[in-house]
C-alpha cells in the first residue's frame, strides 16, 4: 500500500540522523523501526515497507550515520555501537510518544547495531521497556560471536568455515587498501555484487563509493574492539522476543551463529529461508510476513 511519506533529520549528540515515516504514528498502531546494513540506505528497505500494512502500522526508517542524507562524523570511534545505539535512542525519542514501545527490524550491520540495544535493555533506562520485539536478519551479535570463539569446543571446522566467509572483515582493517578500491571501483563493485547477489541494478546510486568507504569505520571501530572484550562483558540475556531470519544461501554468514544463541534470549524463534543475503530485497514477501507474523504475535 503506497503512503505519504514524511522526512526530518533528528539530533543525535553532534551527528544529525536522516529520518522517514513511512506512515503516520496514532492510537493502536504499533512502531516499526527498520534499520538498515552496509553499504545500504535506508531505501535498501522500500521493496519490504510496501509489503507492511501501512494503513494500519507507524513504519520509520533511517540512514545510520556515514550513509546516506545522515552526517558523516570525522572520527573513528564515532562509529562504535555505543554511538550507534545513541542514534536509535534518539529516533525512539522523536517517533514515540510517552510510554510507548518499538518493534525493531535489522539487516546485515543494522540488526548488529540493534542487538547491542536489545542486550542493553533492561539495564540502560533510555530503553527499558521500549523494545516490544526484534527481527535480525543476516546480523549477529558481535558479543554472542566473540563467545562462540572462546568456546570453540565441538565446532571448530565450523568457526573455520564462518571465518574464511568473513574474509572481508580482515581486507577491511587494511589501512588505504578498502578506501582507495570504494573511491575508484565503487560503482564496479556495487554492480558485481547486485549481479552476484540478484539485486537489481539501480539497488545502489552513485552514493555507493561514498556509503562504502565511510561504513568501513564500523568494522575498524567495532570488530577486533569487541572481540577482546573480558568474557563477562560479552555475557548478556534478554527477555525481548527475538526472530532470527538466516537465509541459508548468505554468502557471509553461516549457521554456526545461531548456535547457543538461546542461551542468551529466553524468547527465541529461528526460521531458515531459502535466499541469500539481501532476503529483505529478493524476497521482500517472505520477509515481510515473518516481520508481520512477529509485530501481531508481541
Amino acid at each position: 500500500m503506497s503512503s505519504a511519506r514524511t522526512t526530518r533529520r533528528v539530533l543525535s549528540g553532534a551527528v544529525e540522523i536522516a529520518v522517514t515515516e513511512h506512515s503516520p504514528a496514532g492510537p493502536g498502531r504499533p512502531t516499526v523501526v527498520l534499520v538498515h546494513g552496509y553499504p545500504d540506505r535506508q531505501g535498501t528497505w522500500d521493496r519490504l515497507v510496501e509489503r507492511l500494512p501501512l494503513d494500519s502500522w507507524h513504519v520509520v526508517t533511517y540512514d545510520v550515520r556515514g550513509a546516506g542524507a545522515s552526517d558523516v562524523p570525522s572520527s573513528r570511534s564515532a562509529y562504535r555501537t555505543e554511538k550507534l545505539v545513541d542514534d536509535l535512542v534518539a529516533v525512539l525519542d522523536d517517533v514515540l510518544d510517552d510510554g510507548e514501545d518499538v518493534h525493531l527490524v535489522g539487516h546485515d550491520w543494522g540488526s548488529v547495531q540493534l542487538w547491542d540495544a536489545v542486550a542493553a535493555e533492561a539495564a540502560d533506562p533510555r530503553l527499558r521497556g521500549r523494545i516490544a520485539s526484534f527481527t535480525s536478519i543476516s546480523g549477529p551479535s558481535l558479543d554472542h560471536l566473540a563467545l562462540l570463539n572462546r568456546h570453540p569446543q565441538g565446532r571448530r571446522g565450523q568457526l573455520l568455515r564462518q571465518a574464511l566467509h568473513s574474509w572481508y572483515v580482515y581486507a577491511f582493517q587494511v589501512p588505504v587498501l578498502a578506501d582507495v578500491a570504494w573511491r575508484t571501483s565503487g560503482e564496479r563493485i556495487g554492480r558485481a555484487v547486485a549481479e552476484r547477489e540478484r539485486l537489481p541494478p539501480d539497488h545502489w546510486g552513485p552514493g555507493l563509493a561514498a556509503d562504502g568507504e565511510h561504513g568501513l569505520e564500523l568494522y575498524r571501530a567495532n570488530v577486533a574492539r569487541r572481540m577482546r572484550r573480558p568474557p563477562e562483558m560479552q555475557e548478556f540475556h534478554t527477555d525481548v522476543p527475538v526472530l532470527v531470519v538466516h537465509p541459508g544461501r548468505d554468502r557471509f554468514l553461516t549457521a554456526v551463529l545461531l548456535e547457543d544463541l538461546d542461551e542468551r534470549c529466553s524468547d527465541l524463534r529461528i526460521e531458515t529461508v531459502d535466499a541469500g543475503h539481501w532476503v529483505i530485497v529478493t524476497h521482500a514477501d517472505l520477509v515481510a510476513d515473518l516481520v508481520r507474523q512477529h509485530v501481531d504475535v508481541h
